[in-house]
């Protein structure tokens, strides 16, 4: 049973939702597994723009099924909204879409509490968050005793649950300066979830026991990474990262199906590098190629709409990132972006107080002093939207690819020279077939 999962190896924003989507028409089910509102997933197709945050991307596919699991925290709001708009475009959630009744679920005091914690860090730098809730609403998980789940809301306990939640978050919110947090009312909070529980009461369901059942059945599964391996909570670029496991080895956990049912393992790269909220970046260029960049990318979030930091590719992180979370090829997105540059720059290592490593740190404060140690390649003018071959890429645009290859140890078997559908190269239909070897060259 081929079950393929797609990772972003950057700091999110890889264009993971394009190829989600055009992955999905070999799958039976695709699975969201990790993250909350705060992912977001942009998907062209001829004249059509589809953006999701919560709903897998394979919604976008008939006769596929969609599954939100207990490793996704829910805000019940914004996943009507998403379906709402959905369905209005006539795209069929009853008997496709399917949520997990162990998601535990985002409240108003989750996101107060977000805007208000956002800059404790000592010094004051704030992590650059979304402001949805979403680390406060895993806080809660991890701490147990004020978490309420989805399967909760649909208990005879539940206004009482409500009630003991709000109590407590509102004694807590007083320790701020008066003015910052008004006091929540449990009543109000009770009486709209409610409602939310019952609009979403058909797709609530035991999906843990779903896709167990599928993979022992055979079912093709594709599980849908949210934001990028380094914002990972345990081995990204702590503390300015994601509230979840989101680079590969939290497919399992999140998801609950084993990892040895999956055996394709895609990672997603921007051709460049770009990065939201606060954070070291070795390669950022905060000057005229930044801008470059940002703008013929249109490089703003697609949840926040902040523009997003631009420079140049780092392979020293992409293949810490790629190792970490088991990667067997590589989807290289947006080359077409990199047109018009007379000459490109990929950092294939960092100096450190005066020593040269190709190893990404394990600790903030060496990625801060991280000076990028570049490689120049020569850039092309030609536009690339056209392109459908990889032998119609320029020469030099082949070139750029394949370095990114080497120097990240996977092979690029798929890259992207715009956002629809249509505009992506498949270099190697076997390779994206051919599972990577530790010992296989990086451009077999």
């Amino acid at each position: 049973m081929p079950g393929t999962c797609v990772i972003g190896l950057q700091w999110g924003d890889e264009a993971k939702g394009k190829l989600v989507d055009i992955l999905t028409e070999d799958h039976d089910i695709v699975v969201r597994y990790a993250g909350g509102a705060n992912a977001g997933h942009t998907v062209v197709s001829g004249d059509q723009t589809w953006k999701l945050s919560i709903i897998p991307s394979g919604i976008l596919r008939d006769n596929v099924a969609c599954v939100i699991t207990g490793g996704v925290v829910l805000d019940p709001a914004k996943v009507i909204d998403e379906m709402d708009g959905l369905e209005s475009r006539g795209r069929r959630m009853v008997g496709r879409l399917q949520i997990s009744d162990r998601a535990h679920i985002v409240f108003p005091w989750h996101v107060v509490e977000d805007r208000l914690l956002d800059g404790s860090l000592s010094g004051g730098g704030a992590i650059g968050t979304t402001g949805r809730g979403i680390g406060p609403c895993y806080r809660d998980k991890v701490g147990r005793s004020l978490a309420i789940r989805l399967g909760d809301l649909y208990r005879p306990d539940f206004r009482d649950r409500v009630e003991h939640v709000v109590a407590f978050k509102n004694r807590l919110f007083t320790a701020w300066p008066s003015g910052q947090a008004e006091p929540l009312d449990a009543a109000s909070i009770h009486a709209a979830y409610a409602a939310y529980a019952e609009r979403l009461r058909p797709h609530v369901t035991d999906t843990t026991a779903f896709l167990l059942d599928a993979v022992e059945d055979g079912k093709r599964v594709l599980f849908e990474g949210a934001q990028g391996a380094l914002l990972d909570i345990d081995h990204g670029t702590f503390p300015y990262v994601t509230s979840s496991n989101s680079s590969g080895v939290g497919v399992a956990s999140g998801s609950g199906v084993p990892s040895r049912w999956v055996n394709r393992i895609i990672g997603v790269l921007k051709a460049y590098s770009t990065r939201v909220g606060g954070g070291p970046m070795p390669t950022e260029q905060d000057n005229a190629t930044g801008v470059h960049i940002r703008e013929r990318g249109r490089e703003y979030g697609t949840v926040t709409k902040r523009p997003r930091r631009c420079g140049w590719f780092d392979a020293v992180a992409a293949r810490y990132s790629a190792r970490l979370s088991g990667v067997d090829e590589l989807a290289v997105m947006l080359l077409d972006v990199l047109g018009g540059l007379d000459e490109l720059k990929i950092c294939s290592a960092y100096e450190i107080d005066g020593r040269r490593t190709t190893q990404f740190p394990s600790q903030l404060a060496d990625l801060e002093r991280a000076v990028p140690i570049y490689e120049t390649l020569p850039g092309w003018r030609e536009e690339l939207d056209a392109v459908r071959s990889e032998h119609d890429l320029p020469a030099h645009a082949r070139r750029y690819v394949d370095r990114i290859a080497e120097l990240v140890g996977r092979p690029v078997s798929i890259v992207s020279v715009g956002p629809d559908r249509a505009q992506t190269i498949i270099r190697d239909p076997e390779a994206t077939r051919r599972p990577w070897h530790p010992h296989q060259p990086a451009n077999a």
